[in-house]
């Protein structure tokens, strides 16, 4: 066994890595505002990519597959959009990995989207869904197959505790609203579940209970079993599902969005302290599957607070993390911390953790993961012209690891092998996996 690997073992037993998450982002702010520098050293400068694609440091290297214009093992041509992920243990020391495609009615036709049988369908006419990769321990790409199709605009999601991932539609289209993301035949805008042991595509059920609304990400509290979730919506809403049936999602339950208490309906996107506690209650959203996009309006009217875009969310060390990607008097993002409550009755509570003060900070923080050595890894999704994955250590530095060298696309859905020795990420458009491999013992 390598030492670095033990040393991931000894991290996940302990739970070090996870404490280390907030401190190493706090002390990264509290640098900024104090004129510190936060630039880090990481694992070196980037190297320029022969190939063009993915600028890393040196010792590093990458093997691309799964790429928009190659074919799956099922026949079908790859999609394109590739965007939330996460990785799973497969037999043999294999990664199993199930990746979104965000990809909806009216793109272009090189925007090609997921094909499956019409009775594997949620909607016909819906190219979104997902495809899962098996990826041996040598990073050999062995199998790649559509597992969930006919949904719209799958953005991000999340794992369950039971070997699952769930897949969230960032649409509200309908049948009677095709301007939204259509045109399309049945309503959008729900969550469905994708078992990692599927060997094709799955019955699509919409878990109509978590909500119709603009998904973006969800996290489950293992104390719990309370399912988490943002939205992407200049006034959204963050929403905590009920279930009744923790490992059966399609029984139903109850959603329920956040309150601050003494604050109805207020807005967060500026003017908002930092690191304050306020004690938080929890609304119930009356009607979660409107035939028109009423959810937030119905959280909002009963109190609920409002957000700048929810988008990553995860849980660490009994707490959890979302970011509001534009939020911040900047409008350059925030994160937020919630924690949970003793009991479902005590609402818990809130606080802004951190507030973007510039671009070369943090610009737009979306996708988020922690390397089993304790740094936090960032997809940034801001200016164009730098679409990077950032890293950042327990100690507050910030530093490059990855920038997409082929065009202005964000990289998305960075995530780790069980091992802890290849993190895999998305090139968006045109769609291709990067498994990435080198001394991650050796960070300055």
């Amino acid at each position: 066994m390598s030492l670095q690997r033990r040393r991931f073992l000894t991290l996940a037993a302990t739970g070090v890595g996870l404490t280390l998450f907030p401190q190493g982002l706090q002390l990264l702010y509290q640098r900024a505002a104090e004129g510190h520098s936060v630039a880090g050293r990481g694992f070196g400068s980037l190297v320029k990519d022969p190939q063009g694609l993915l600028h890393l440091p040196a010792g590093f290297q990458y093997r691309v597959f799964s790429r928009l214009g190659d074919r799956l093992s099922d026949g079908n041509p790859v999609p394109t959009c590739h965007d939330g992920m996460a990785a799973f243990p497969g037999p043999d020391g294999s990664t199993i990995l199930v990746r979104n495609h965000e990809v909806y009615p009216g793109l272009p036709r090189s925007f090609q989207g997921v094909v499956a049988a019409k009775d594997k369908m949620y909607d016909p006419i819906a190219p979104g869904g997902t495809t899962t990769l098996i990826v041996s321990k040598d990073r050999q790409l062995l199998r790649h197959y559509v597992s969930l199709a006919g949904t719209s605009r799958n953005c991000a999601g999340g794992t369950t505790l039971w070997g699952s991932w769930i897949s969230c539609e960032e649409t509200i289209a309908t049948p009677e609203n095709p301007a939204n993301r259509g045109p399309v035949q049945k309503r959008h805008g729900y969550n469905f579940e994708v078992p990692i042991t599927a060997q094709g595509p799955v019955t699509p059920v919409p878990l109509k209970a978590m909500g119709r609304f603009q998904h973006e990400a969800i996290a489950i509290d293992p104390k719990t079993n309370i399912i988490y979730q943002t939205e992407d919506r200049g006034d959204s809403l963050f929403y905590r599902f009920i279930p009744k049936e923790p490992r059966r999602l399609a029984a139903g339950g109850v959603l329920q969005a956040l309150k601050i208490k003494r604050y109805p309906k207020i807005n967060t996107g500026s003017d908002f302290p930092l690191r304050k506690p306020f004690e938080v209650e929890w609304v119930t959203i009356p009607e979660p599957d409107p035939a028109v996009d009423t959810v937030r309006y119905q959280g909002n009217d009963r109190g609920a607070a409002q957000f700048v875009r929810g988008e990553g969310l995860c849980y660490h060390n009994g707490e959890f993390y979302f970011t509001a990607t534009s939020g911040g008097d900047k409008r350059l993002g925030q994160i937020w911390r919630y924690r949970p409550g003793s009991t479902t009755n005590d609402g818990g509570t809130i606080e802004l953790f951190v507030e973007s003060p510039g671009k070369n900070i943090l610009d737009y923080p979306d996708n988020l993961v922690m390397a089993p050595w304790g740094d936090l890894f960032c997809c940034e999704d801001g200016d164009s012209s730098n679409k990077r994955l950032v890293g950042i250590t327990p100690q507050g530095e910030i530093y490059p690891f990855a920038q997409n060298a082929f065009n202005d696309q964000e990289l998305a859905g960075v995530c780790f092998s069980p091992d802890g020795q290849t993190m895999f990420v998305n090139l968006y458009h045109p769609g291709m996996t990067f498994a990435i491999w080198g001394p991650w013992g050796q960070r300055a």
